[in-house]
């Protein structure tokens, strides 16, 4: 987790243990460069296990806009709620009863935080166990073996500083790409050096191209100039983050008559779909969507959540005071530039 050039506080026995255990979490699938404005602005909003546990989760959701995996800010909340009544967990049966935290995140917040001996297995330091042994298959595959390999090289004496170096020995030296061999400590004892090609480790899966779907999105404003919004279900992707509505569209289906065909599933009202606003293409760890939007005018139907939490007429100003997808941060943008646009238009005389 942490980084010896000063990016990220060294692990000390005065380092919070919140601290870590936040970073640990938001340092799931996520890359260490992406995370680390997230937790400073976190920290700062959220310094305690107390402040997060009392803040609602629409404010934790906030928080955590942009960072993606929206599930594991929901699980900071649901763990802080518990941790404030419990004293910090020092085995890893205790940090694995929390939400959202698994063996690896487990394993990382009880070295860094109490420097216990508990093996780590990350990123980094899987691909240099990967190397040391030449291994034949993914480390996917193979996980109780890589935990095994990780708890056999741990220092017990010192395994806070052992797991720390460790992780730095991948993430500087044993690196994907053009590994620095001659840096490294291990190399006489690196089957993957002596093979003549360590890149060749560790063993990558094989992967499928990702599916592709189109979606339709109506960004619906009414004669009071409201923007229509829903808050998605808790459980599944991107549980409890708020969107613009919308849905597949169909073979062989205009984008138009996909649009209005989801809004009346979805919320069901009429819409008239209107001008294109802007396409969105984004890609998630399981396929790539592309979002195609247009302005709508709301004409008829009560809104109602029938495919959501809930429903909200907002003003286009307040949509920055609500969580969204990553996605839908460029669509709020080219709405505020539309309207702003619009605005200008009209108070120069323009428009009329």
């Amino acid at each position: 987790m942490f980084k010896f050039d000063g990016t990220w506080p060294l692990p000390d026995d005065s380092l919070s243990p919140y601290g870590i255990w936040v970073a640990e979490v938001m340092l799931q699938q996520t890359q260490l460069s992406v995370v680390l404005p997230f937790w400073q602005r976190w920290m700062e909003t959220f310094p305690t296990v107390n402040a997060l546990a009392t803040s609602s989760l629409e404010e934790v959701r906030l928080q955590w806009q942009g960072l993606g995996y929206y599930s594991r800010a929901r699980r900071l909340h649901e763990a802080a709620q518990l941790l404030v009544e419990l004293p910090w967990p020092r085995d890893l049966d205790g940090w694995m009863a929390l939400p959202g935290v698994g063996r690896t995140t487990a394993g990382g917040i009880l070295s860094s935080a109490f420097n216990a001996p508990t093996p780590i297995l990350d990123g980094n330091v899987k691909r240099v166990l990967a190397r040391l042994h030449a291994h034949g298959r993914p480390p996917s595959r193979d996980q109780p073996r890589f935990w095994h390999w990780s708890e056999v090289l741990l220092d017990q004496s010192r395994p806070r500083d052992f797991n720390q170096a460790l992780m730095d020995l991948g993430a500087t030296v044993c690196t994907p790409r053009r590994p620095g061999c001659h840096q490294c400590p291990w190399r006489d004892s690196c089957a993957a050096y002596a093979s003549g090609d360590p890149s060749d480790w560790p063993v990558v899966e094989e992967r499928k191209p990702l599916p592709f779907q189109v979606i339709g999105i109506g960004v619906v404003i009414n004669e009071a100039g409201d923007v229509l919004i829903d808050q998605r279900l808790e459980e599944g992707l991107l549980g409890g983050m708020w969107e613009f509505p919308g849905g597949k569209q169909e073979p062989d289906e205009p984008i138009e008559a996909c649009i209005v065909r989801e809004l009346m599933e979805e919320l069901g009202i009429k819409v008239s779909v209107g001008e294109g606003l802007i396409t969105v293409d984004h890609a998630y760890s399981h396929k790539k969507l592309q979002f195609v939007v247009h302005l709508c005018r709301w004409i008829s139907g009560e809104p109602q959540p029938l495919a959501s939490q809930q429903v909200r007429w907002v003003r286009p100003e307040q949509l920055k005071d609500y969580p969204f997808p990553a996605a839908n941060g460029r669509i709020i943008e080219a709405l505020l530039g539309r309207l702003n646009k619009s605005n200008q238009l009209e108070g120069s005389g323009e428009g009329s």
